[in-house]
């Protein structure tokens, strides 16, 4: 006859078997099918396809039941239902919940393994730092930056055109002294065609970026007409009256030309006679004709040398389109220079 205590070993033997067939049941379906959330080093696991609660501490489970019913803590039984909002019923969505470090509960190659996974698959909430850049400072209608602002976006890109025209001021106590200097023609014609080059360069920058400051608005005009004064007096100095003559002549008009600027911004009426294209050439011509002037040698021998007649030649150039352009202001603003506004 089979005693009590047989029947009792039998039936403990049969309920760890079973116990042992869900939790590989559980173990094959909770790829494609689980949801798993951590907290205070808990693990739960809701199944689908078999309606079983699992908890388990460290990877080894503690506790089985169906349906979750008996067995099972008031902390558990609070778990919402599958499908609430509070736990995702789709298994993708685990990733939006993150997993809170336990440092009561040890955890296992595979809850690392899962952890990992989370982490990496759950989109970051938080910002990056923004760069420090200086592309905001620029105009509204500034474009994209190009390859320069890109790779150095920490400079102070708004100053440029600034710079430019404090390096075009600093340029002329410069070509003073190589001016002097023997055999420095070629040295001092680089230094004013550069300094003239910046001229253009600042004036380009700051229309594309779309930039201006009041400083610089009033030092580039005057840092151009001190260095072109500067240079037409040295070369006057050094070949007497044939560069004299349209010295003068130019000298005086941008004499003119500025005081009938000031005149008419008195008034409120500075753009009747605001830069023109004759002047845009006037400007070109005086660049040119001054850089090949101070390339010839001072004693005129050499290949330079025979650039002195070309260099003259573009000097009166300049000073007839000097005389041409200016005409053109006195005339624009004629009708207030004598009372005439109508």
């Amino acid at each position: 006859m089979i005693t009590a205590l047989q029947l009792q070993r039998t039936f403990l033997i049969s309920l760890v078997g079973l116990a042992s067939l869900q939790t590989s049941s559980f173990a094959t379906s909770f790829a494609p099918s689980a949801t798993t959330k951590f907290g205070s080093g808990v693990r739960r696991v809701t199944s689908s396809s078999s309606n079983n609660n699992i908890r388990s501490l460290g990877g080894a489970p503690l506790f089985i039941s169906r349906g979750g019913a008996g067995g099972i803590d008031d902390e558990e039984s609070q778990m919402p239902p599958r499908g609430s909002d509070s736990v995702p019923s789709n298994p993708m969505d685990a990733a939006s919940y993150q997993a809170a470090p336990s440092s009561s509960a040890p955890s296992n190659g595979n809850d690392d393994a899962m952890k990992a996974g989370l982490t990496q698959s759950s989109p970051s909430t938080e910002s990056a730092p923004a760069q420090l850049t200086s592309w905001g400072k620029l105009g509204p209608n500034a474009p994209p930056p190009g390859l320069l602002r890109r790779t150095f976006p920490s400079f102070p890109w708004h100053r440029l055109p600034d710079w430019l025209t404090y390096t075009r001021c600093i340029a002329i106590p410069l070509l003073m002294g190589l001016f002097y200097v023997p055999h420095s023609n070629i040295a001092t014609g680089w230094l004013f065609a550069l300094a003239s080059f910046t001229d253009w360069l600042d004036g380009y920058l700051a229309r594309r970026w779309d930039i201006s400051s009041a400083f610089g608005a009033f030092l580039d005009p005057v840092s151009d007409k001190l260095m072109v004064s500067t240079a037409l007096i040295l070369l006057a100095g050094r070949y007497g009256l044939i560069v004299a003559i349209p010295t003068s002549i130019i000298l005086a008009r941008e004499i003119a030309v500025s005081a009938l600027r000031e005149w008419m911004a008195q008034r409120g009426k500075r753009d009747i006679v605001k830069v023109g294209m004759q002047g845009k050439v006037k400007t070109a011509l005086t660049m040119v004709s001054l850089t090949v002037l101070l390339f010839v040698p001072q004693d005129g021998a050499g290949l330079l040398g025979k650039l002195l007649t070309p260099g003259l030649a573009l000097m009166y150039l300049c000073a007839l389109v000097t005389v041409t352009s200016g005409s053109v202001y006195f005339i624009a603003a004629a009708p207030l220079l004598f009372g005439d506004e109508s």
